[in-house]
């Protein structure tokens, strides 16, 4: 039983790096995305329409590895392999998303989200990032 447990605990330990290694992705996504620095932009300047959009991306990326994570394979390297593929799978396609999107608005999302007043843009922009995420979700299920 011990030995179940040390073993459960260190795969624990794995996904979670290679989950936050994902969301660290992620944040390096919507800072390329995004003109100016984007830790500067939610923690400096407190822009609520980056944040947003930061919000909806790492949330996104947890739903995709908390997903490939409960669907995983038994074999443990099957399953970190699978979580990691479908968790670079789900950056991409956020980013792509995010591309579309801003190729169907007006104006340059980017800046968008740089806005000091609240944007609707922002909201769909998140929307189009989760959304993503949920896709992505459901070709793992």
């Amino acid at each position: 039983m011990l030995q179940d447990l040390l073993e459960g605990a260190g795969r624990s330990v794995v996904f979670g790096l290679a989950g936050i290694g994902l969301m660290a992705l992620g944040y390096l996504l919507v800072d390329w995305l995004t003109p100016g620095k984007l830790k500067d932009l939610i923690f400096v300047e407190r822009n609520q329409n980056a944040g947003l959009l930061l919000v909806a991306n790492q949330l996104g990326i947890a739903l995709i590895v908390f997903t490939a994570i409960f669907t995983s394979y038994d074999e443990f390297g099957k399953g970190l392999a699978s979580t990691v593929i479908f968790g670079l799978i789900g950056i991409a396609v956020m980013g792509f998303a995010f591309l579309v999107l801003d190729w169907l608005t007006p104006g340059k999302l980017g800046e968008v989200i740089c806005t000091v007043d609240r944007h609707p843009g922002a909201m769909v922009s998140a929307a189009s990032h989760f959304g993503a995420a949920l896709i992505i979700c459901a070709c793992i299920a």
